[in-house]
């Protein structure tokens, strides 16, 4: 039995739903609960937001190596998303960019915005890792 990471559609799919997912997400964030996104947010949104072409595109069209073009966003995403996180942690009161320490929202009292963009953005990066391996395997 084949593996779902084979098929490409399956493969970009998955990263299409955490994406849309994902930019829904920040766009209630700021535009439905009035939360102004820090710089280093609108940066993960510069990382997030294209995936949602990308992946759209690639699953309608059956790209094959859509993980060349979706790895760099995710995971630069993951790192900046991860740098934020690790901001509002060590409680530091201004970065290189602004006020990005400032926890401004915990989704069940636990998840920072940034929190949550890196998950999205680690799941993105594994699922098209797993997808760049199933290629290289073959």
């Amino acid at each position: 039995m084949a593996s779902p990471l084979e098929s490409v559609r399956t493969t970009a799919l998955a990263g299409l739903v955490v994406a849309a997912v994902a930019t829904v997400g920040s766009l209630y964030y700021s535009v439905g609960l009035g939360y102004y996104p820090c710089e280093l947010c609108w940066y993960q949104r510069v990382a997030m937001y294209p995936l949602v072409v990308i992946l759209g595109y690639a699953a309608a069209v059956d790209m094959g190596d859509v993980h060349r073009l979706v790895l760099p966003f995710s995971t630069v995403g993951l790192a900046l998303a991860g740098y934020h996180s690790w901001l509002q942690v060590a409680g530091t009161e201004a970065c290189a960019f602004g006020g990005c320490a400032v926890v401004q929202y915990e989704l069940a009292g636990v998840l920072s915005i940034p929190n949550q963009a890196a998950i999205a953005f680690a799941l993105i990066t594994a699922i098209m890792a797993a997808r760049w391996m199933t290629v290289r395997g073959s």
